[in-house]
């Protein structure tokens, strides 16, 4: 089992940044994938990057890709996301997850375990 807890959410002005952490415990951890996932008002959670633990491969969606970077800190069991560029639509309570299958993947299902969101606001 993997436990999550996500931190660093806020308000932030459009064009602004903002680095979300995921910290992580559990057993075997090194086999997991970790995604980020998002989930506006109204909206289909929508799944928005991913880094499998043991060797760092990573994905994102179309939307994010080349403003927001993950990564993690292997050390400290924690992933991060890093979002540049904030744009008002980019607002929503974000999630991290885990993933046990071997795999990368932005889809939901595919995740096993899910922490309680941390909410990121982008206005002026």
């Amino acid at each position: 089992q993997v436990q999550l807890v996500e931190s660093g959410g806020g308000l932030v002005q459009p064009g602004g940044s903002l680095r979300l952490s995921c910290e992580t415990s559990g057993s075997n951890l090194v086999s997991y994938a970790i995604g980020w996932f998002r989930q506006a008002p109204g909206k289909e959670r929508e799944g928005i990057s991913c880094i499998r633990l043991g060797d760092g491969a990573v994905d994102y969606s179309n939307s994010v890709k080349g403003r927001f970077t993950i990564s993690r800190d292997s050390i400290k069991n924690t992933v991060f996301l890093q979002m540049i560029g904030l744009k008002p639509e980019d607002s929503a309570v974000y999630y991290c997850a885990a993933a046990g299958w071997g795999g990368i993947s932005v889809v939901a299902s595919d995740f096993d375990y899910w922490g309680q969101g941390t909410q990121v606001t982008v206005s002026s």
